[in-house]
């Protein structure tokens, strides 16, 4: 899957069970959670029907503040909070999409993308624990 930005991955649960245990395993590695995005229901609100879907925000400080501390490399905060969504598909089941950090890391300055690659691992290492 090399040069893909973006992977998605089947969850062995079903939605609601997914993101309890994506956030769950997320605090036990000292991941911050500043929000849970409901989009079906935000959607919902200005008349659109979609099924499930949330995007959980995670944030690791041991990664984001050696990023935003430095002058230079504060331009990365616009992919900041890492993300993970979680949505149902038409099949019934629950998948997850994230960013593969790593591959965005390539060609950025080595501060930064030893960063990234390190938040993209662990942000991969979250998924596994749903995921097939």
């Amino acid at each position: 899957m090399k040069g893909r930005m973006v992977v998605e991955k089947l969850s062995r649960f079903d939605f609601g069970t997914t993101v309890d245990k994506i956030v769950a395993e997320a605090e036990r590695r000292e991941w911050k959670i500043p929000a849970v995005h409901d989009l079906q229901q935000s959607l919902a609100k200005s008349g659109k029907d979609v099924k499930s879907v949330k995007v959980i925000e995670i944030c690791k400080p041991q990664y984001s503040g050696k990023m935003l501390e430095l002058n230079d490399e504060r331009i990365m905060s616009v992919m900041m909070p890492c993300r993970i969504s979680v949505y149902l598909k038409d099949d019934g089941k629950t998948y997850l999409a994230l960013l593969k950090g790593d591959e965005m890391a390539e060609g950025q300055p080595p501060s930064i993308a030893e960063m990234m690659k390190a938040a993209s691992d662990e942000t991969f290492e979250i998924v596994k624990t749903v995921s097939d």
